[in-house]
């Protein structure tokens, strides 16, 4: 299972990331475990300046704007 966290102050691009990752991800088969984290010390910490930002596992895959539907895809397809 992956674990996935959107981070972001709960702003449209962040509900609309999260949305499309839940999506992607039932589509794909792939279970996960969708975590929003809000907490601005959290955010930091992962060294994400500009939401949202999407964390797979503990890595930083992306941080700024809506990712697009391919690149979703993409992190759903990746090996566990």
């Amino acid at each position: 299972m992956k674990q996935i966290k959107v981070l972001g102050s709960g702003c449209r691009n962040c509900e609309i990331t999260a949305n499309a990752i839940a999506k992607a991800a039932e589509q794909a088969g792939v279970e996960i475990d969708l975590v929003k984290v809000t907490d601005i010390a959290e955010i930091m910490s992962y060294g994400v300046m500009s939401t949202p930002g999407v964390v797979i596992d503990g890595t930083v895959v992306h941080s700024g704007g809506v990712p697009g539907p391919e690149r979703i895809r993409a992190w759903m397809q990746a090996s566990d």
